[in-house]
């Protein structure tokens, strides 16, 4: 009895599987070469066949063909150089393996663009598949990923020779390269720079199954479980019509490859700016209004008069004839909607359209504030679209000179990386933008890339592009930028000597001419007619330097007067050797004269020659421990002394900023000589101070209150230089001194004493202390 009930089942199971549709061919659509034992190795035979029918389901083939297919391939050996390869790539733990969707989609749009091409100059192309587009389905039952293109497809031996072989030139290095490398991330951006990306498929993948049709041969399937490969003819004929799909038995860890979130995101990240369009064969939920259906069996209520009928009639209007219904349909949905702007002519591109894609790249929510789109020919051709955003990115300083994802780099509309730091310097790590170039070979390594010499051409292209684009700035725009970016073009000016001409001409700082800022340029133009040098002093505010003894003299006949009040600008000046021809000048420096552009140096000679016993005194004498040197001076009008730093040395600005440097040390050798450099102390000839103090030293040298005279003004002269005093204590004293005198208090008066408390109070106080003592014990006990 069992073994008839048996015999009933498996002849119902092959009725089932021998139902086919209209067309005779089985109602199945899909394909799994794999008829072999199940994963755990316990199928049974029931599981064979239920297996059979799902390989069936998955490409189209039933079993007879499936057998003849089996037989009738041609088995192949990969190259002795791509068995090694591979080897490396399945062996190799990568932390990125993601980039495979990546490369057979690069790959899918090459195809693509050669039959599109090969269309130009040849009619009839494609005609058998006029569509350029890409199709990927992911199929969680039999754990398959297609990849379909309608491109150019491959020949039968295309198929053997560019699949099972590597006919590149440098092969040995790029293996070489993968052994040595120490990190698998390493490996990972190596693949594809040979032409090699096909086989990042097995990083993923089991097996790897490639149908494809050529124009001029038949459709083949090529299949690889990565030690050896086949080839056979498809028995389905010509089901592509023309193209290749490639088939991925994804492996348990890769599962995730199949969700059709992560395909999204992938295509998103890596291809969304591909030419062709990227289908996903996918489902969404829909609701639909259908009929309700009527229940027949159920009588309706006679009325007993009109109005009980009427009453019945309305009720039965206001019941709902509809109900709605959820339903999943399954339709292509494109994935890569966003459009490369960048590889449209800019006159065809509308400002609105730039401003969405500036905000859907760079998530910014404010629209950008310029923006540059042009294409760069010569020894590297490439299109980039860059936007100066309005804001400074936070924290861009704390991460100055790291990677940024600013700049995204494409190759043939691929994304490659955004992760290095050599396509913008570090002070223009503030752009945003795309940069795209058919030139770069695709998926180089970033190391490879920072030392490849089209990345060197491209970056100094980028750089000049910017720099012209900030230079062509409208003035109210301008303004903007410089009040979010003049730290990164002051940066720029030390950092980028090739730039230093541009960057220059886009420098702006206060000036004693109005309260804005101003250019260099318009700075030249305002000069007097024999000025042949740009005035700057550097301080901590403007107040400060306006006030400073170093600007009297300028200020009072009329020379413009640079005001640097931010703890970069000193050094970008100083970076700079000149503006248009004209050296600069720091007035706090030694150097500065006036007398070649206003004369009188006969009168200069003069005053020298008069106060010579006063300078030689005090760099001599008075002064010897403290100064370099006293001369006569040029830039005083109304102070009676000035410290000047020499031509390479510190002045008090410079000296300020590298005692609050943070990260320097006390003991820097460097940091001590400029700190014990002596400086010039230049003196005042018309001032009376210095003339009494002339007329005191040439009757008496040894006159100690001309000493004590000196020694105060040169502190003084030190604390209005911007300078730091060595003895505060010293000073104070001094004077206190001073005001005694003035005061007609004796020098020798001493301080009074504090008066000594009574013993006796002292021990009320003990006792009040100990009473309260005792009190606080009470209260803790309590």
């Amino acid at each position: 009895m069992k073994q008839y009930l048996f015999f009933i089942l498996a002849l119902f199971t092959l009725i089932g599987f021998a139902k086919c549709d209209k067309s005779g061919e089985p109602s199945i659509e899909k394909v799994d070469l794999d008829l072999g034992a199940s994963r755990d190795g316990s199928r049974t035979d029931d599981e064979v066949v239920k297996r059979e029918e799902e390989a069936i389901k998955l490409d189209g083939l039933n079993v007879a063909q499936l057998k003849e297919l089996r037989e009738k391939s041609e088995k192949f050996q990969f190259q002795t150089e791509v068995n090694r390869m591979m080897k490396l790539i399945i062996n190799s733990l990568y932390r990125n393996k993601e980039i495979f969707l990546r490369e057979l989609i690069s790959n899918a749009s090459d195809a693509i663009d050669k039959i599109r091409m090969l269309s130009l100059t040849e009619k009839g192309v494609l005609d058998a598949q006029p569509e350029l587009n890409i199709r990927i389905k992911a199929d969680k039952d039999s754990g398959m990923l297609h990849i379909t293109d309608t491109g150019i497809g491959m020949t039968k031996q295309d198929l053997v020779n560019n699949l099972g072989t590597i006919a590149k030139s440098g092969t040995a290095e790029f293996l070489s390269k993968m052994q040595n490398s120490e990190t698998s991330q390493d490996m990972n951006d190596m693949i594809g720079q040979f032409g090699v990306g096909f086989y990042s498929a097995f990083l993923v993948a089991d097996k790897v199954i490639v149908t494809s049709k050529h124009n001029s041969d038949k459709q083949y399937i090529w299949e690889s479980d990565s030690a050896s490969f086949s080839i056979v003819e498809d028995p389905r004929g010509d089901s592509l019509k023309r193209g290749t799909t490639v088939s991925l038995e994804l492996k348990p860890e890769a599962r995730d490859f199949l969700e059709h979130d992560t395909v999204r995101n992938l295509v998103k990240k890596y291809s969304q700016f591909i030419n062709f369009p990227i289908y996903l064969w996918t489902s969404h939920t829909e609701t639909t209004e259908e009929p309700l259906d009527e229940d027949l069996s159920e009588e309706k209520p006679t009325p007993s008069d009109e109005d009980d009928a009427a009453v019945e009639e309305e009720k039965e209007e206001d019941k709902p004839k509809t109900k709605k219904v959820e339903k999943t349909v399954w339709d292509w949905e494109l994935l890569n909607d966003s459009k490369p702007i960048w590889t449209r002519k800019p006159a065809e591109v509308e400002d609105k359209e730039y401003d969405e894609f500036y905000k859907a790249l760079t998530k910014d929510t404010k629209e950008p504030l310029t923006k540059i789109h042009f294409v760069a020919e010569g020894e590297v051709t490439f299109k980039s679209l860059l936007y100066v955003p309005q804001a400074q990115p936070s924290e861009s300083f704390n991460r100055y000179g790291t990677k940024t994802d600013n700049i995204k780099l494409y190759v043939r509309r691929v994304f490659i990386t955004d992760e290095f730091n050599d396509m913008m310097p570090s002070y223009l790590s503030f752009i945003r933008g795309i940069v795209d170039s058919d030139d770069l070979p695709l998926n180089v390594s970033r190391e490879t890339l920072q030392q490849h010499k089209l990345i060197k051409v491209i970056k100094k292209k980028l750089v000049r592009k910017v720099l012209d684009m900030l230079k062509k700035l409208p003035e109210e725009e301008y303004e903007k930028f410089w009040k979010e970016f003049s730290t990164n073009i002051k940066l720029g000016a030390i950092e980028d000597p090739s730039n230093r001409t541009r960057l220059a001409k886009l420098l702006r700082f206060f000036s004693s001419n109005g309260s804005g800022t101003t250019g260099l340029a318009d700075y030249v133009n305002r000069m007097k007619p024999k000025q042949d040098k740009i005035f700057y002093i550097a301080g901590s505010s403007k107040e400060e330097v306006s006030k400073s003894p170093f600007v009297e003299r300028l200020l009072r006949k009329g020379y413009e007067v640079l005001y640097l009040v931010e703890a970069v600008d000193e050094y970008a000046i100083s970076a700079i050797p000149e503006y248009e021809g004209k050296k600069f000048q720091n007035v706090a420096k030694e150097g500065f004269s006036l007398t070649e552009a206003e004369g009188g140096k006969e009168q200069l000679e003069e005053l020298k020659k008069t106060f010579e016993p006063l300078t030689k005194w005090l760099g001599d004498d008075a002064l010897k421990d403290d100064v370099a040197k006293a001369q006569v001076s040029e830039r005083l009008s109304d102070s009676p002394c000035a410290l000047v730093a020499s031509l390479f040395g510190w002045t008090g600005n410079m000296e300020r900023l590298a005692v609050s440097n943070a990260h320097q040390k006390a003991d820097d050798p460097q940091r001590t000589y400029y700190l014990n450099q002596k400086k010039t102390l230049e003196i005042n000839p018309r001032h009376p101070l210095m003339k009494e103090l002339l007329k005191r030293v040439v009757d008496d040298p040894t006159d100690p209150t001309a000493k004590d005279m000196a020694k105060m003004m040169f502190r003084t002269a030190t604390l209005r230089s911007g300078y730091m005093l060595r003895e505060t204590a010293e000073f104070a004293q001094s004077v206190e001194a001073m005001m005694r005198k003035t005061l007609g208090i004796p020098l020798d008066e001493q301080v009074e004493e504090e008066e000594d408390l009574p013993e006796d109070s002292m021990g009320d106080d003990e006792e009040i202390d100990a009473d309260s003592e005792s009190k606080d014990d009470e209260h803790d006990e309590l």
